[in-house]
């Protein structure tokens, strides 16, 4: 049972305003929830504490983006996703640790290149294809089963369409809603969320409502230029750590919150494949427009 210290509330309350601007627009910010909980308790105990609170911001995500989204895409995200979360479920005593790592470090990483030097992805118009659709959202969901990274796949997918900005956010937020409704019911059957009191998540709610709102306002008056650059800067940041992490899974954390960022992401796939498996929250989602994309967990 968790100790609820002076230190620890204040942890979990400033985990939760994070967690709650991500779903208001600021991706980047959420990255940092689960590693920040990780300097009082270990990473995948927050990761599951937190879950919840991913999904009750969910809510307000929602209700906030809920005139703006692709109802092609999601039509042909939404269904394959649930099947990558199902792949997740079926397999999740066998998935390594590294592979994921690379998977979801490689196409991170790959995003950003496109990101900076893929002029043909701002110039030419992509279609929601149904092939690439099922690709991509299947993966999505895998990664987002696994290690709470779906919004690489989603990006690489739904970037080169050029969907106006509000129209992107609303549609990986209504996405990652119903993905992470999806993964309650594994993550329980799992027991990911035994000895775990979640009542403390209801005292959480307030600061992750409080922080969708000041998301979506500050997302709204913040200059595109600087939005795109940082949710590309910490994408990339955040998918060299996952391929860190794949290429070297024995590695020891660093003293720094980036290192523990990469000592979370392993110790969710790790637990992910043993018998105890006490998961983890990542509602992946993301902002973004024709000159970039954003990410967050």
């Amino acid at each position: 049972m968790i100790e609820h210290t002076p230190l620890f509330l204040t942890v979990a309350v400033i985990a939760a305003f994070l967690v709650g601007l991500s779903k208001g627009g600021l991706p980047t910010v959420g990255t940092l929830s689960v590693p920040l909980m990780a300097l009082v308790i270990s990473p995948v105990t927050a990761a599951a504490l937190l879950l919840p609170i991913y999904v009750v911001s969910d809510m307000f995500g929602l209700y906030l983006y809920r005139h703006h989204f692709s109802a092609r895409n999601l039509a042909i995200l939404t269904p394959s996703a649930i099947v990558g979360v199902g792949i997740g479920w079926l397999f999740s005593s066998h998935l390594s640790s590294t592979f994921i790592g690379m998977l979801v470090g490689l196409v991170g990483l790959l995003f950003c290149f496109n990101a900076w030097v893929g002029a043909r992805y701002r110039k030419k118009t992509r279609k929601a294809d149904i092939p690439g659709g099922i690709f991509w959202g299947i993966l999505t969901g895998l990664t987002s089963f696994v290690s709470h990274s779906g919004a690489p796949p989603f990006q690489m997918y739904v970037l080169p369409q050029h969907l106006e900005k509000l129209v992107f956010a609303g549609t990986s937020t209504i996405l990652f809603a119903i993905v992470n409704a999806v993964k309650l019911v594994p993550y329980w059957e799992l027991n990911q969320f035994s000895n775990l009191d979640l009542s403390l998540g209801l005292w959480l709610v307030p600061a992750a409502v409080i922080g969708t709102y000041a998301g979506a306002i500050f997302t709204r008056i913040m200059p595109d230029g600087p939005f795109f650059l940082l949710v590309q800067l910490t994408l990339f940041g955040s998918r060299s750590n996952s391929l860190r992490t794949g290429l070297c899974p024995s590695s020891l954390p660093n003293p720094s919150l980036a290192g523990i960022a990469v000592f979370s992401h392993h110790a969710l796939t790790v637990h992910m494949r043993g018998r105890m498996r006490n998961g983890g929250c990542g509602c992946d989602y993301h902002r973004g427009g024709p000159c970039g994309a954003c990410c967050r967990t």
